[in-house]
C-alpha cells in the first residue's frame, strides 16, 4: 500500500514569513492527454525504467538471500525492515529538505546512488564476498535514497502537470508500476534458470542509471525558496505534521494504510521462504505468481479513475480497502485447499494488487489536490512517516512471528491484521460520501 483529508484542518496556507514558491505548473488543455506533455513523458519513462529494475530485484534479492546465503526467517525479517527503515528514521526531515530543493535534482541523485549501491552488491556477490550484513547495509542505503525519491516524486507531479491532471498522472504512473510488476517477475524467474541473482541485480543498477538520465532531460525547473527565507527545520516539519493530523478523513486513511503496511510487510518478509521452502515452488513458478498477481494492479490502475466516478471518490476508498481481507487470507489457504498452490497465490495477488492500486490512486490524488503547494513535500513526508514507518516494524514482526509461531500461522495473523486495517475507513463518513471535500470547502482549525 502506500498512502488524504477533509472537514477540519490546520491552516492550509503557510505563515506569512514562509517562503512561497510559484504555483504548480499550469495544466494543459483539459481534454489533452498527458501523453502530449513532453516533461511528463520524460518523468514517466524514467519511472518506468526504475520500476522495471526494482521489480527484478523483488525476486533477485530474496533468492540471493534464501538460496545462496541460506537466510533464516529472522534474517529475512531484518532485511525487509532495512528496506523501509529510513521512512521511520528520517521521513519527517526529508520532507522539509525536499521542499528546500529542486525536486528534479533529488530524483536524479537518488537514482544514481541506488545504482551505485547495487553495483557494490553485484561485485561482492561475483567475487564470493556477499553476506547478509552486506545485503542489509545496502538495503539501508537504498532505503534512504528511496525516501527522498518518493517524497520528491509525489511532490513533483502536481508541479509538472498541474492540479487538474494529477489523477491522470498518478494513474499512468501506477499503470507503469503494474506493468513492471507483471513483466519483470516472470522474466526474472525464467532468467534465473540460466543466470544468477547477482546478474539480475546488475540489470537493476543499470536501469537506475538510465532512469537518472531520462529525468535529467526534464526541462521544467521549479524555483525553491530562497535560503534567507527558510525557517528552523522543526518549524517546517511541524507544519507538515499539523496539516496531516488536523485532517479528520486523512487521519483515518493514514491509520488504515499504516496498519495495512505493518501486517502486509510482516507477511511479505516471509513470502520467499513460504513459496520456495514450504510450498516447494521453483524460482520460475515464484516469478510467475508475482507476475500474474500484478495483473490486478494493472487493471486497477486503468480502472481507478472510472471506478471513482462510478461509485464516488470518497466511497471507493473504504470499498477498495475491504478487498484487502480476502486477498490476505488466500496465501495461507494455499497449503490446505485442494487446488494447486500457484493458482491460490495468483488469485490472492490479483485481488491484493487491484485493491491497493485503486485505493492508492484515489487517496494520493486527493492528498495532492488538497495540500497547498508550499507544503507538498512536508505533507507527503509526514504521511510517509506514519504509513511507511510501520513497514520496518512489520519486517521485524514477521521475522519474530515466523521464528516463534512458524510461517503459516504468521500469515494468518497478518490476515487478521488486514481486517483490522479496514476498520478506520469502513466505520467513517467515507462510506457515505460520493465526493471528497475540495480545498475551498475545508474549514480551518485553530
Amino acid at each position: 500500500m502506500s498512502t488524504t483529508p477533509p472537514p477540519a484542518q490546520a491552516s492550509t496556507e503557510p505563515p506569512a514569513d514562509a517562503a512561497t514558491p510559484p504555483a504548480p505548473a499550469a495544466s494543459p488543455a483539459p481534454r489533452r492527454s498527458l501523453i502530449h506533455h513532453a516533461d511528463f513523458r520524460r518523468l514517466w519513462g524514467g519511472d518506468a525504467l526504475g520500476q522495471l529494475g526494482a521489480q527484478l530485484t523483488v525476486i533477485a534479492l530474496p533468492v540471493l538471500a534464501v538460496d545462496h546465503l541460506a537466510a533464516t526467517e529472522w534474517e529475512m525479517g531484518i532485511l525487509s525492515a532495512a528496506e523501509s527503515l529510513a521512512f521511520l528514521v528520517i521521513g519527517l526531515p526529508a520532507g522539509a529538505w525536499v521542499d528546500r530543493m529542486r525536486k528534479r535534482n533529488v530524483l536524479i541523485t537518488a537514482d544514481l546512488v541506488r545504482g551505485l549501491v547495487l553495483a557494490v552488491v553485484v561485485a561482492a556477490a561475483l567475487t564470493g564476498h556477499a553476506s547478509m550484513p552486506l545485503l542489509i547495509g545496502a538495503a539501508l542505503v537504498i532505503s534512504v535514497c528511496s525516501t527522498f525519491f518518493d517524497v520528491a516524486h509525489q511532490s513533483y507531479v502536481p508541479w509538472l502537470v498541474g492540479l487538474d491532471h494529477i489523477v491522470e498522472g498518478n494513474s499512468k504512473l501506477q499503470s507503469t508500476q503494474s506493468v513492471a510488476q507483471v513483466v519483470a517477475p516472470a522474466v526474472a524467474g525464467a532468467l534465473l534458470r540460466v543466470v544468477t541473482a547477482p546478474l539480475l541485480i546488475a540489470i537493476n543498477a543499470v536501469t537506475y542509471v538510465v532512469s537518472a538520465f531520462a529525468v535529467g532531460r526534464i526541462r521544467h525547473r521549479e524555483q525553491p525558496p530562497a535560503p534567507e527565507t527558510r525557517r528552523p527545520l522543526r518549524v517546517e516539519i511541524a507544519e507538515g505534521l499539523r496539516f496531516v493530523v488536523h485532517q479528520p478523513l486523512l487521519r483515518r486513511i493514514v491509520a488504515c494504510t499504516g496498519i495495512g503496511n505493518l501486517f502486509g510487510t510482516a507477511a511479505g518478509s516471509l513470502s520467499a521462504i513460504y513459496a520456495l521452502r514450504i510450498l516447494g515452488l521453483d524460482t520460475v513458478a515464484f516469478g510467475t505468481v508475482l507476475s500474474a498477481g500484478a495483473i490486478g494492479g494493472l487493471v486497477g490502475a486503468v480502472a481507478a479513475d472510472r471506478l471513482a466516478r462510478l461509485v464516488g471518490e470518497g466511497r471507493i476508498i473504504p470499498l477498495s480497502a475491504m478487498l484487502f481481507v480476502p486477498a490476505a487470507a488466500l496465501p495461507p489457504l494455499a497449503v490446505v485447499l485442494d487446488v494447486p498452490p500457484v493458482a491460490v497465490l495468483i488469485a490472492g495477488g490479483l485481488l491484493f494488487s487491484f485493491s491497493v492500486v485503486v485505493y492508492n490512486v484515489a487517496q494520493v490524488s486527493f492528498r495532492q489536490r488538497l495540500c497547498p503547494p508550499a507544503l507538498l513535500g512536508r505533507m507527503n513526508a509526514s504521511v510517509r512517516f506514519f504509513v511507511w514507518g510501520t513497514m520496518p516494524l512489520g519486517g521485524v514482526l514477521g521475522g519474530w512471528l515466523g521464528t516463534s509461531l512458524g510461517v503459516v500461522p504468521t500469515l494468518w495473523v497478518c490476515a487478521g491484521g488486514a481486517l483490522l486495517s479496514t476498520l478506520p475507513v469502513v466505520f467513517s463518513p467515507l462510506l457515505r460520501m460520493r465526493d471528497l471535500p475540495r480545498p475551498e470547502s475545508v474549514e480551518t482549525t485553530a
